[in-house]
């Protein structure tokens, strides 16, 4: 594999990891990426999403016990999983009125919370 191929396949992940609209399993984005480079293999996005983690460009998030990535600096925002289609979006607005520093009952300091919230996304929605 030469370095002009590995920056390629790099960029190629990288860019559907900016294009993302929420968070993406690893075949998720092998098959976003597979669109462009159709002989990419799994095990170049696992490197590739390892390196673009050390360089602080995406994070992981675990939902449901599975790691999925997304890019990093999307600020304060939760996710919402589909229970028909099994995609995951971005939800731009806090439904939880819990800053940090809150005193929760018992003595609990809140110093950041994750909400998901699962149903069916506006187009599972409407099919029958």
């Amino acid at each position: 594999m030469t370095a002009t191929r590995s920056t390629r396949q790099r960029d190629v992940i990288a860019r559907v990891m900016d294009d993302a609209e929420g968070p993406l399993a690893v075949g998720d984005v092998l098959t976003r990426a597979q669109t462009d480079l159709p002989g990419l293999g799994v095990a170049t996005v696992y490197r590739t999403l390892k390196l673009l983690t050390e360089q602080g460009r995406i994070h992981p998030v675990t939902l449901d016990g599975e790691t999925r990535y997304e890019r990093a600096g999307r600020g304060h925002h939760h996710h919402f999983s589909c229970t028909r289609c099994s995609r995951v979006f971005t939800l731009h607005t806090c439904p939880v009125a819990l800053p940090s520093g809150t005193v929760y009952p018992g003595g609990f300091i809140v110093e950041a919370h994750e909400v998901t919230l699962y149903g069916q996304c506006p187009e599972c929605a409407q099919a029958p």
